[in-house]
């Protein structure tokens, strides 16, 4: 689970993308799953964003209520 606190701080991912029909289509390498669409480059980016959010958001509200408040963070290497 991701405390409101780390998202408020930035993160950085790489946004891989390609043109399709005339469209941008990208996802966020580090995050499986994130996928979204745009007519330009720069709507692209906001939708990522907000499909970013989302998964935040949907993840979150998905916790039983008794786990929702224990957090413990871990070094995962590469």
């Amino acid at each position: 689970m991701i405390e409101d606190t780390e998202v408020k701080m930035g993160r950085y991912f790489t946004l891989e993308y390609w043109i399709d029909e005339g469209w941008y289509v990208g996802r966020l390498k580090e995050i499986p799953g994130i996928f979204s669409q745009g007519e330009t480059l720069n709507e692209l980016k906001t939708n990522i964003v907000d499909a970013y959010y989302l998964v935040l958001k949907e993840s979150k509200e998905s916790l039983p209520e008794n786990i929702k408040n224990k957090v413990k963070r871990i070094q995962v290497e590469l």
